[in-house]
């Protein structure tokens, strides 16, 4: 086999296709360029990344100034709250007596001008410390601390009943428009986001606790078990840490009733909001394209319309989550669970300023990450997101 080299006609050869290949490569990719090329590459990895980083340092800057504006916010409002939590925790004796009353103010720094007063609150924020609760005079961080992994592990576990069942629901309804599954599911929605919680609570504890004994009652366990060590304050996990799985499956059976009357509202969005974002992706050209060169139905929806009609649905999911960690008072008394509602309840009819102020600020921080973390996943579901 020989190569010759012609000046007018260029390359003359009679080689195998594979050698014809390795040759044509070389001369068509020279390795200045491929090397060029590796590094331009690179270079626009190195600026995805830096800009990601950019866009995360954004989010933590933001979620700053937005937390300061949250507690001056919520000082504010929380002295303008009716009521003196002098008269309210205070006995009709104590009253009576004017060094009592001075001496409570005092120690609670209720005798300070206002200025002074958010001085020293915003101070103490800044070293972590919410004060002293007026009700309990235990640290409310630490009563936040103890109330917080009830709510936790309630929101988690209601939270993914919503997303699960909501996601199908919405899935199985835009698949089957009009038809009678399609309205069983719509009005399946229509009556989980219009039903009151404490009456669905209540509903739920007489048909499946009381008449047909299904499920344990109110409480997070059964009276034959006592709490597991606290590791995480969730009693599922902690019971699984323990090594007591029996233990663990009676959390888990406790947590199915308040579980699913929480999530009966944030499932009833989800499934509308993907019915709809679904109908609309399904409705897309390049969805009509796929369909006419015969892909498969399930494959077009789950790998194709699925992921943009889910974008809008983090966004449901996301302010359900933040919703049911905020706790909800009524359902959390009804069953009888020890969590951030029940506990802002009792601080509120305490006139208790320090636990009302470390509620709210925790409801807003729930908030802030919540919609933090549901923008970084809008860059994992969409790319186009991810590239801008």
């Amino acid at each position: 086999m020989k190569i010759c080299i012609c000046p007018i006609g260029g390359i003359k050869h009679d080689l195998a296709p594979t050698r014809a290949l390795k040759i044509s490569k070389s001369a068509v990719f020279p390795r200045h360029r491929r090397r060029g090329q590796l590094t331009s590459d690179s270079l626009e990895r190195y600026q995805i990344q830096m800009g990601e980083l950019k866009f995360i340092g954004k989010r933590v800057v933001y979620l700053a100034v937005m937390l300061f504006g949250v507690a001056t916010l919520v000082f504010i409002l929380t002295k303008m709250i009716p009521g003196d939590p002098v008269v309210a925790n205070l006995s009709q004796r104590a009253l009576n007596d004017p060094e009592i009353v001075a001496a409570y103010r005092a120690k609670h720094g209720l005798d300070r001008p206002l200025i002074v007063q958010y001085i020293y609150y915003i101070r103490d924020l800044l070293h972590f410390d919410l004060g002293t609760s007026i009700r309990t005079s235990r640290p409310v961080l630490d009563d936040l601390a103890r109330c917080y992994p009830a709510t936790l592990e309630l929101a988690l576990f209601s939270i993914v009943i919503a997303s699960v069942f909501g996601i199908l629901f919405g899935i199985i309804s835009a698949i089957r428009r009009n038809s009678i599954l399609d309205q069983i599911v719509r009005a399946i929605s229509v009556t989980g986001v219009s039903i009151p919680a404490f009456w669905f609570a209540l509903l739920m504890l007489y048909f499946f606790y009381y008449k047909l004994k299904i499920f344990p009652g109110p409480g997070r366990l059964s009276n034959s078990f006592s709490a597991p060590a606290s590791v995480t304050g969730m009693y599922v996990i902690d019971s699984l840490i323990e090594g007591n799985p029996a233990k663990a499956m009676d959390a888990v059976r406790h947590l199915i009733l308040p579980s699913i009357v929480l999530a009966a509202f944030t499932m009833g969005l989800i499934t509308r909001t993907t019915r709809s974002n679904l109908l609309d992706a399904l409705s897309t050209d390049y969805v009509r394209t796929a369909k006419a060169k015969g892909l498969n139905s399930i494959c077009l929806i789950l790998k194709h319309a699925l992921g943009n009609a889910l974008i809008p649905v983090m966004t449901v999911i996301g302010l359900g989550l933040g919703n049911l960690l905020g706790g909800m008072v009524l359902v959390e008394t009804i069953f009888k669970w020890p969590g951030v509602g029940q506990f802002a309840y009792e601080s509120v009819m305490a006139a208790d300023y320090p636990a009302i102020i470390g509620v709210a600020l925790l409801i807003a921080l729930n908030y802030m990450i919540i919609n933090t973390v549901v923008d970084i996943l809008y860059g994992i579901i969409d790319p186009r997101v991810r590239c801008n």
